[in-house]
């Protein structure tokens, strides 16, 4: 019987903690791919990215068409000639995987300048939701949460939306 009560002294305060704190989730990837500053973002980017492909395809076709003419004079070269020019092959070669590099690199920090105030303000969306709703806690289906309980949090996603409609 002391066990029984001494239970239930310990757990008492855990139910009424649950009974009272609010927990909320959403679905940030929803709620990002509606703003319309992430789709006029997400254009710049794919502007650039259609930018620096068109210009890698240039590139090796060029490439490609300095291969085809050097394998069919290949036979007349004397070998001099037939070392510059494998060697300017190599060399283009090597421009042409730096370019790729670098044009990978510029389209993800171009991406994240451009993402990061979108995020930010998601974030004191969110924020403000959790504050003016007293949630304890707001998660986000999206980050690998195994799962959430619909009856025990409340769906927040269309609050956040019009917390940021408010922010514009």
């Amino acid at each position: 019987m002391k066990k029984l009560i001494l239970m239930l002294m310990l757990f008492a305060p855990m139910t009424m903690f649950a009974q009272q704190a609010k927990f909320g989730h959403c679905d940030t990837q929803q709620i990002m791919t509606a703003m319309p500053e992430f789709i006029k973002a997400r254009a710049d980017v794919e502007v650039v990215q259609k930018q620096k492909e068109d210009e890698l395809k240039a590139m090796q076709d060029e490439f490609q068409r300095k291969v085809e003419e050097y394998q069919k004079t290949q036979s007349t070269m004397n070998e001099s000639k037939r070392k510059e020019t494998e060697e300017n092959l190599a060399q283009m070669q090597q421009k042409l995987q730096q370019t790729y590099q670098d044009g990978s690199q510029e389209i993800e920090k171009i991406s994240q300048e451009k993402m990061a105030p979108i995020r930010q303000k998601l974030i004191n969306a969110i924020q403000a939701v959790g504050k003016a709703g007293g949630y304890v806690y707001i998660m986000d289906i999206n980050s690998g949460i195994p799962y959430v309980s619909t009856t025990l949090s409340k769906d927040v996603t269309t609050e956040i939306k019009a917390q940021l409609s408010k922010m514009k």
